[in-house]
């Protein structure tokens, strides 16, 4: 009998397969099907890139500031919004207020209907003004004719013009006027004279750029003086216009000389007017 009952269990598996394993009893054995290996073949993996925005630093906000400073325009209502916690604050008088909490200065800008005006955002704390519209419109006023009668100087521009000594008198009066009209434009004016193909004088190409300084007295003057390059095959020279302090020295020169013949004939006169005896 037992016999038979074990044939009839291996036929059962037989039939099931290899996926269970059926015994006798309440028991049922479950056989797991190995893994499948991956297709994906194995290998490190990238780690993703990550965007961070670095930590600011003391350094980073006062950069800021000049930049946010430069943009600005002149006295620019900063309104409520102010970013430090303290600051120093003058009245619209002018007087000292000491330092106060920002939110003391909004109540006081409410109850005053007043501006916010920065005066010097490097100090410490920063220095600020409250003003009203009135006073910020005419000290804009004010400030924009300071500028127009004091206009900031702007970058020296320099005009080049090169030539050969062989040029005739009729072409060098007509450079040199040229020259004097970028002279009086406050160009700086760099002239290089080429040697000509003729024999002539070394110190023929140095007289040329004085000659052309002698036809603008009291106008320009050289910024660098005659010097050879080029392997002494030409000669260059820069002119410039004269400072204020030059002009009015070239005028009191101008002056003094224009004095001495009139004090030669007063003496002359003086010494006509004496009797000999």
């Amino acid at each position: 009998m037992a016999t038979l009952l074990l044939k009839r269990l291996t036929l059962h598996t037989v039939k099931t397969g290899n996926n269970c394993i059926r015994c006798p009893g309440t028991y049922t054995l479950h056989q797991t099907a190995p893994a499948r290996p991956s297709l994906r073949a194995s290998g490190p993996r990238l780690s993703c890139p990550i965007h961070a925005k670095a930590f600011g630093t003391v350094a980073d906000t006062q950069d800021e500031r000049k930049k946010k400073k430069k943009n600005e325009p002149a006295l620019s209502n900063i309104g409520r919004k102010i970013h430090e916690r303290v600051i120093h604050v003058l009245d619209e008088a002018g007087n000292d207020l000491g330092n106060m909490h920002r939110a003391d200065v909004i109540r006081l800008m409410n109850e005053r209907d007043l501006r916010l005006v920065t005066r010097d955002s490097g100090a410490e704390p920063p220095q600020y003004q409250l003003l009203t519209g009135a006073q910020i419109h005419e000290e804009r006023l004010r400030l924009r004719e300071l500028g127009k009668a004091h206009p900031k100087p702007g970058p020296t521009l320099t005009k080049e013009l090169t030539f050969s000594s062989n040029i005739g008198r009729h072409d060098l009066d007509t450079k040199s006027k040229q020259i004097q009209q970028w002279i009086e434009k406050k160009y700086r004016v760099q002239i290089t004279i080429k040697k000509g193909k003729n024999v002539e004088p070394e110190n023929k190409m140095e007289e040329i750029c004085n000659q052309i300084l002698q036809t603008m007295p009291g106008i320009a003057t050289f910024s660098t003086r005659p010097q050879p390059v080029r392997g002494g095959k030409a000669v260059m020279c820069v002119l410039r216009h004269l400072s204020k302090k030059e002009e009015n020295a070239y005028r009191e020169t101008q002056g003094a000389q224009k004095e001495d013949p009139l004090n030669k004939e007063n003496g002359n006169n003086r010494e006509s007017d004496v009797v000999h005896p």
